[in-house]
């Protein structure tokens, strides 16, 4: 697999440390080459409050960063940028039936998540403040299937009980979560089990070819693609609702710069979930529908229409408006962690693990402008 990067696209982040160890887990610290004077001269206006939506922030890109490492050992491209795995022929052509593009996207999805991290453990650093660092917790067992790395996750992508209502949610023209508003599931089976986004073993692969993956690996890949949307969509909530209890106005620029990357990811894997082949999984009965088709299609299905859908904001008085949702900012990084804890990232954790989340959850959750 070709990547056509050039060489010294790495260099971009040689600033930020020296102990990033992607290919051997997520390491979470990140160590400065010297002292940043003009970022300490502006630090004296850093609140406990933006010292803890950063840490949060940090914690849950370090585990973004982890699960897309998985997806891209074994489906997107392994190289300088993003080391580590060996895609397998047949996943991938069963996640290039979402889009030919899909690992490239993959790689630099991954890429992202990893500059997202590493800025913001460098950028607590440089203000005098502890790094977040989750690698005692990276003891989770990797895929057993040939091509992905045996090191210890800090995510589980075997067992996921994925929420697909981002998608209704999106293409509704009236209701809003923070209006109190619930919406249907595009795929109602994803959230009713535990089901792998990635081959977990060789037996996943039975019956597939490099050209032609079975009805059962095709439904791993269906599952990663809208799960792809399901995690960027959370980011694309959470960085909005998180700003309105910054203080100091670098790190109020920190979050509006990273908040809007996560969107264009999300909307990306939004246009590609759309092109999952409606099949059903013969192994588990996980049927993927053709939602261009009865009972489904229509606007609140239609799989072109991936532009945010006008609606309600902040009250129905209001004309409707094009805008991300949710983006209330009460409970915003709880809901985070509840979230990820519902998807099944989180099987097999300790619950130290789910405790120190929660705890970094409750701290952002607390900031409050000038305190």
């Amino acid at each position: 697999m070709e990547n056509n990067q050039s060489e010294g696209t790495s260099s971009r982040r040689a600033f930020l440390g020296k102990s990033l160890a992607v290919g051997a887990g997520i390491a979470g610290t990140v160590l400065l080459d010297g002292p940043l004077p003009a970022l300490a001269a502006r630090s004296r206006s850093v609140t406990k409050g933006d010292v803890a939506i950063l840490r949060f922030l940090a914690a849950a890109e370090i585990i973004e960063t982890d699960l897309w490492q998985q997806y891209n050992e074994l489906a997107g491209i392994p190289d300088g940028e993003v080391p580590g795995g060996t895609p397998i022929p047949a996943f991938v052509t069963a996640i290039q039936a979402l889009d030919s593009d899909m690992a490239q996207y993959i790689h630099d999805n991954t890429d992202d998540e990893i500059s997202h991290y590493t800025f913001l453990n460098a950028y607590l650093t440089s203000l005098g403040e502890a790094p977040v660092d989750l690698s005692h917790f990276a003891n989770l067992p990797s895929s057993k299937v040939t091509g992905a790395q045996q090191i210890g996750r800090l995510t589980n992508l075997m067992q996921l009980t994925v929420d697909t209502s981002w998608w209704t949610r999106y293409r509704s023209s009236s209701g809003n979560p923070d209006l109190g508003d619930s919406f249907p599931q595009a795929v109602p089976g994803l959230s009713q089990g535990q089901f792998p986004a990635i081959p977990r073993s060789d037996d996943d692969l039975d019956g597939s070819t490099d050209s032609s993956p079975s009805n059962h690996l095709q439904a791993i890949a269906n599952t990663a693609g809208f799960h792809f949307c399901f995690i960027e969509q959370g980011g694309t909530s959470l960085y909005p609702s998180l700003a309105q209890r910054v203080t100091n106005v670098d790190v109020l620029r920190v979050l509006l710069s990273i908040g809007p990357t996560e969107a264009m990811h999300f909307q990306t894997w939004h246009d590609k979930a759309g092109n999952a082949p409606a099949i059903t999984d013969p192994t588990n009965g996980l049927t993927f529908p053709d939602l261009n088709s009865s009972p489904f299609g229509g606007e609140t299905f239609q799989t072109n229409l991936i532009m945010p859908e006008p609606t309600a904001f902040l009250s129905r008085s209001l004309p409707a408006v094009s805008i991300v949702r949710p983006t209330a900012t009460g409970g915003a990084a709880q809901g985070a962690v509840k979230a990820l804890t519902d998807d099944g990232l989180f099987i097999g954790q300790p619950p130290e693990f789910l405790a120190l989340l929660n705890k970094l959850a409750r701290e952002a959750d607390a900031a409050r402008r000038g305190l």
